[in-house]
């Protein structure tokens, strides 16, 4: 019994197995679209992750500085600003407030913001609080 291999007729003696010129150019082309797409969806989900955790600081950061003036009553003196630095990361912060519509309450806002990848973005927080002159005039037993 003698064992017969087969070998392809078809190709002339001499060439080898490969890609033909038209797949490698499809190849490329394909390669040309798809890393770039992969690239900035890999840009895209960074600055989303980033922005993410920022967000988190600056809520941290204004929710402290709202607690701070409302213990402290300092709030009423109006455009109170500043800066927090956490990390190499800067947060810059504003403190205002404004007379509330329906009542007798004051708003008071927290704005912080902060640059992620060249762009700027800003995280508010708001509380009501009574008037100073309010809780001065209710602790007197309402005399001035």
């Amino acid at each position: 019994m003698t064992l017969k291999t087969r070998t392809n007729q078809n190709r002339p003696r001499g060439v080898s197995a490969g890609f033909t010129l038209a797949e490698v150019l499809i190849a490329m082309l394909f390669m040309a679209i798809v890393i770039p797409a992969v690239l900035e969806a890999m840009r895209v989900a960074s600055l989303a992750g980033e922005v993410s955790v920022r967000k988190g600081e600056a809520a941290r950061i204004a929710n402290r500085i709202l607690n701070e003036s409302i213990v402290t009553t300092n709030w009423e003196q109006g455009g109170l600003n500043g800066t927090v630095a956490d990390g190499p990361a800067q947060y810059a912060w504003t403190l205002t407030s404004r007379n509330w519509p329906t009542a007798l309450m004051e708003q008071v806002t927290a704005r912080v913001t902060f640059d992620a990848q060249d762009r700027s973005y800003a995280v508010e927080l708001s509380t009501l609080a009574p008037p100073q002159t309010l809780n001065a005039a209710t602790t007197t037993g309402g005399r001035p």
